[in-house]
């Protein structure tokens, strides 16, 4: 008997752990998970309406060929023909993930970094330049995820350049030789706005903002503004470089600010991956965006490759379906919408712009 309560015990205390208390005067935000009641339409979604190229992936697996071969289990299910793998490295980092996947470059094409090296020494800019030609010659086919979240630094591998963003003129050189060497640039440039504004009950993102939060007594901090204008610099500097701004520019609260950019600029593009929970919230307005700006947007994801994760991207992308949730995906209390958009746009979004890009 007294066993019987003793495991009791450990059970509650388990159940308790796992599944926190809903009580609404001690419920925690992070533990906040509403389930829809509405009895509206459901799309089962078990296939890309058109045939997809990912262009915001990351080599997640770079050491179990098992893996690798699941990931291609689905994509061969929800109709992806090729993955972009932005390693973000340099030297022997991207030869060793290159050589991994080399056996699937028919499904995979994996890009560099820049190599920051003894970036405050003499010299440094035609040694990158080198390592960024040896990257090519050894099977890079552009640079990503070259990023710059406003906070005084740049990242790759195997060191991130501190003290730079990404419109430093010791970069200019690296871009210019992107154009020459006709490959394009990922690049990452701040966060999503709700990670500025205050970490209180005002912030209608804050479950999601609270852990990427931006910190601006760091040195050299610039604000989102700033980092959309670092972006606009280093496009307009080199128009014979083709860049794909990560994440939608990190504009979703205001996409008018990448439109104007999009509109500017002809040699930028943007993805949306990792950024499908900020926007479906609008999905008037968002799909407008989208319908307007078809012929310059990309699909990405910038998730770990799951069912779950591809059929919400594309449910969102392509059905009409309304209020639905995928706070564990994307990290937000709030519903998400359908964007029902044109087939035209579709086939653009998925794949027509990519080859664009990639054929450059």
């Amino acid at each position: 008997m007294l066993l019987k309560k003793i495991l009791l015990c450990i059970l509650i205390g388990a159940i308790a752990q796992f599944c926190p208390a809903q009580n609404p005067d001690s419920l925690l935000l992070k533990h906040y998970r509403p389930q829809s009641i509405y009895k509206i339409p459901v799309t089962a979604i078990d296939k890309a309406k058109f045939p997809v190229i990912d262009m915001h992936a990351h080599s997640w697996y770079s050491k179990e060929v098992k893996d690798i071969k699941e990931w291609l289990r689905l994509m061969d299910k929800f109709g992806i023909e090729k993955v972009v793998l932005l390693t973000e490295s340099t030297g022997a980092q991207f030869d060793s993930i290159y050589n991994v996947y080399a056996p699937y470059l028919n499904r995979f094409e994996l890009w560099c970094g820049f190599d920051y090296t003894g970036y405050q020494e003499p010299g440094w800019g035609e040694k990158a330049v080198k390592e960024l030609e040896r990257c090519v010659k050894a099977g890079a086919r552009g640079v990503g995820e070259l990023g710059d979240k406003g906070l005084g630094e740049v990242f790759s591998n195997p060191v991130p350049g501190y003290g730079m963003h990404v419109d430093d003129k010791r970069l200019q050189p690296l871009y210019e030789k992107c154009g020459e060497l006709k490959i394009p640039v990922s690049i990452h440039v701040a966060e999503p706005m709700w990670m500025y504004e205050p970490m209180d009950s005002t912030n209608d993102g804050l479950m999601n903002a609270y852990s990427w939060k931006m910190d601006p007594s760091k040195p050299g901090f610039r604000g989102h503004g700033e980092m959309i204008k670092a972006l606009e610099n280093v496009v307009k500097a080199n128009p014979r470089t083709t860049f794909v701004a990560c994440h939608l520019a990190n504009c979703e609260y205001d996409l008018t600010l990448l439109g104007n950019l999009l509109s500017k600029y002809d040699n930028l593009y943007a993805d949306v991956a990792a950024r499908f929970g900020e926007i479906a919230p609008i999905p008037r307005f968002a799909s407008a965006f989208f319908e307007k700006y078809q012929d310059k947007l990309v699909y990405g994801t910038d998730y770990h490759p799951g069912n779950f994760m591809y059929e919400t991207t594309f449910r969102i992308l392509q059905t009409n379906d309304e209020h639905f949730y995928a706070t564990d995906l994307f990290e937000y209390h709030w519903p998400l919408q359908g964007f029902n958009l044109s087939d035209a746009a579709l086939k653009k979004i998925y794949k027509g712009n990519a080859l664009k890009i990639l054929k450059k």
